[in-house]
């Protein structure tokens, strides 16, 4: 896959639970391909940032919270506003459960999605590249809890790739990868919280980069630090079925 550099993508954040804003805010903070230009705790917080946005500036992209709509109507109602106040934004919805008439309201309306949180988790970003290329995603529950609603775009709906796995990646190195790339924390911190020498840490991440290396031929900017490439690595689907989606998102983020 190349061209990470040729893809822009500006995504909204609406969710009620600030937690959850910040952390996946976060997640998307880690890869060059999205910028988020706006969290919004507030539906309304989320119509006035649209109002006083200029054009340039709009989203491409809303991850939108489901839950927070008590009904169809309601979610379906929002998503037909979005779609009429911004041109050509796609529409992700977020949630915690599968609630089988929002995701039909969803598809009606129009959403590119329908991921839940916790089966998405770190592959957020990969998970919104990966819809530009294909009508509606969803992940594996959401497939199952629907798959006797008829609706045709459920019906062929995409469910969203597993995680890549990487076999040659050792208990130990694993642990330290996630200390020090995905939870951001220092050599010497991470250290202490093994249990092992701070040479022993940076030997596993080393060992670790060039693992992770090995599964991956993708062209990075020059400027990206051997950790911002190795969080991609780590939160990247397998089977490389994500590398089609690169062409569609660059022209949908001009």
């Amino acid at each position: 896959m190349t061209g990470l550099h040729e893809v822009n993508l500006k995504v909204l954040i609406f969710d009620t639970d600030f937690y959850t804003l910040n952390g996946i805010n976060g997640f998307l903070a880690w890869d060059r391909r999205t910028r988020v230009t706006h969290l919004s705790e507030s539906l309304q917080d989320m119509w006035d940032y649209l109002a006083d946005t200029s054009l340039a500036e709009l989203p491409n992209i809303v991850l939108l919270e489901a839950d927070h709509f008590h009904s169809a109507e309601e979610l379906r109602d929002t998503i037909g506003s979005l779609r009429h106040q911004v041109n050509s934004i796609r529409i992700l919805c977020l949630a915690q459960e599968v609630k089988p008439d929002l995701v039909e309201a969803a598809a009606e309306a129009g959403a590119s999605g329908y991921l839940l949180k916790n089966e998405v988790r770190l592959q957020i970003t990969w998970a919104i590249v990966f819809s530009m290329a294909h009508d509606f995603v969803v992940t594996t529950s959401v497939a199952h809890a629907t798959h006797d609603r008829f609706h045709h775009r459920i019906f062929h709906a995409t469910v969203l790739p597993e995680v890549r796995k990487f076999p040659e990646l050792t208990e130990r190195i694993r642990q330290a990868l996630k200390l020090c790339v995905l939870d951001g924390m220092p050599a010497h911190l991470a250290a202490d919280e093994m249990g092992i020498s701070l040479h022993t840490i940076r030997g596993y991440i080393k060992e670790g980069y060039r693992i992770l290396e090995a599964y991956d031929d993708t062209e990075y900017p020059v400027d990206m630090t051997p950790q911002e490439r190795a969080f991609m690595r780590i939160t990247a689907f397998a089977n490389r079925r994500d590398d089609t989606t690169n062409g569609a998102a660059s022209e949908a983020a001009t």
